[in-house]
C-alpha cells in the first residue's frame, strides 16, 4: 500500500496541535448538525494556495479514524492533488470525471474508486481533466452518482475547486450537506472572503463554517482552526 505523505499530519503526528484542531473540526460539525444526518461535506477556498486539499485529506482521515466508512472525492477537476497526497495513481481510465461520464446504476465502482492505507478510507481521484467541468458536475449523471455513493459510504468528503472565478464548487454545494471554506492566515483577504460569502448568498447556499489554515502559534508550528458560521458572519475570521 502507498506510503504516507508528509501532509497527512493527523496520521504522522496524531498528538500535534494541528491533529487536535482537525479533530475539533470533526467534533464541531457533529454538534452543529445534531438535527440532520451529514452525508456529504464539501471543502473549498477563495483561491488556490489556501491549503484546502491539505485540510480535506486530514479531515477525511479524522472521520475514518472514527470508524466511519469514508469516501474522499477529489472534485477539483482543474488542479486536483489528492492522488499526490495519498500516493495513488490518477489513471486516465478511472477517477471522478470518468465515473460521472459513464455512470449507470449497475456500474462497477471498484474500477474507479481506490483504497488508501486507511482501511476505512477510499479515494476517488479526479481522473482526466474534462473540457467541460461545470457541465459534468452539474449533470444528472453526477446527481445520480452521488445518491448511489451515499448508500455505499457513511460519509463523502469533497475537495473542490476554488470559488472565485469558477462555478464548480457552487454547483456541488447545492448537493452537499455541509459547506466549508478554507482560508489562509496572512494570505486570504477579507474582501475575497466577502466575495465568497456573496456568491453563496446569491445562490441561496449556506456556508456552515470557515477553517483558518496556517495560523502560526508557538515557534514554527502551524495549525488550523474552525470558525462556526455565526463567527464568519460577524467577521471574526481574520
Amino acid at each position: 500500500m502507498a506510503t504516507r505523505n508528509k501532509d497527512l499530519i493527523i496520521v504522522k503526528n496524531p498528538k500535534s496541535l494541528f491533529a487536535e484542531s482537525i479533530r475539533s473540526i470533526r467534533t464541531n460539525l457533529s454538534f452543529s448538525s445534531l438535527d440532520k444526518e451529514i452525508k456529504i461535506i464539501l471543502n473549498t477556498s477563495p483561491e488556490a494556495g489556501d491549503g484546502k486539499s491539505f485540510i480535506t485529506s486530514n479531515l477525511a482521515l479524522a472521520y475514518a479514524q472514527e470508524d466511519k466508512k469514508v469516501l474522499l472525492i477529489d472534485a477539483d477537476l482543474r488542479r486536483g492533488k489528492q492522488h499526490e497526497i495519498f500516493s495513488v495513481m490518477n489513471v486516465t481510465s478511472g477517477g471522478y470525471s470518468n465515473l460521472m461520464l459513464n455512470f449507470k446504476e449497475n456500474i462497477d465502482l471498484e474500477k474507479y474508486i481506490q483504497p488508501t492505507f486507511s482501511e476505512n478510507l477510499d479515494i476517488l481521484t479526479t481522473g482526466p481533466m474534462p473540457p467541460n467541468p461545470v457541465e459534468l458536475l452539474g449533470s444528472n449523471n453526477n446527481k445520480r452518482l452521488l445518491e448511489k455513493l451515499k448508500t455505499k459510504y457513511d460519509l463523502i468528503i469533497m475537495d473542490c475547486a476554488p470559488i472565485i472565478g469558477l462555478s464548480d464548487s457552487l454547483i456541488l454545494a447545492t448537493l452537499s450537506d455541509v459547506n466549508l471554506i478554507t482560508v489562509s492566515a496572512k494570505k486570504t483577504k477579507m474582501e475575497n472572503l466577502e466575495k465568497v460569502k456573496k456568491l453563496f448568498e446569491q445562490n441561496n447556499i449556506k456556508i456552515n463554517g470557515v477553517i483558518l489554515n496556517k495560523a502560526q502559534m508557538q515557534g514554527n508550528s502551524y495549525y488550523s482552526y474552525y470558525y462556526a458560521d455565526e463567527h464568519y458572519s460577524s467577521k471574526k475570521a481574520k
